[in-house]
């Protein structure tokens, strides 16, 4: 497995939706109930992701020619997305977008709302939850963390 990491570009929203699409119908099944889960997929604007994710940082991450995962950040520190394709999860490459993402942030903090999900994945990473968010969509009530990642930045001598 050769991963690689780059910058976003337009053409690339279509298989990035289906990727949501698909890791959050099977990865997230675990803790969010079918309603919440059709709730939560039937959310994702294309108008809204092509706006952000234009504004943003935004990168993927590439098996070939395959996109495997992607995530974006704002200049204010806030991770908008973090998502990896079900089948590899678990392969580091959450891990490696997210430094790439946090690196080019010069904020003294980042912040995040994870999904239950994700939760563990954020903490194991120094992200503190600092509580639980209800989300309404479609009438459906679901639960995710904010979350924040403190930096301590050393001074210039």
């Amino acid at each position: 497995m050769d991963i690689t990491i780059r910058k976003y570009h337009p053409n690339d929203l279509p298989e990035m939706l289906e990727l949501f699409r698909e890791t959050v119908q099977s990865i997230n099944s675990r803790d969010y109930s079918s309603e919440q889960i059709a709730a939560w997929v039937s959310g994702a604007d294309i108008k809204k992701w092509e706006q952000t994710l234009s504004e943003h940082y935004s990168l993927v991450a590439c098996d070939g020619d395959a996109i495997v995962g992607f995530g974006d950040i704002d200049l204010s520190g806030y991770l908008d997305r973090l998502y990896v394709r079900k089948d590899y999860q678990r392969m580091g490459v959450a891990s490696r977008l997210l430094g790439e993402l946090e690196s080019v942030c010069a904020a003294e903090r980042i912040t995040t709302y994870a999904s239950v999900t994700a939760r563990p994945f954020f903490e194991a990473m120094g992200y503190i939850a600092l509580r639980e968010n209800r989300v309404i969509r479609k009438d459906v009530a679901l639960i995710n963390y904010l979350m924040e990642k403190q930096r301590h930045f050393k001074a210039d001598n």
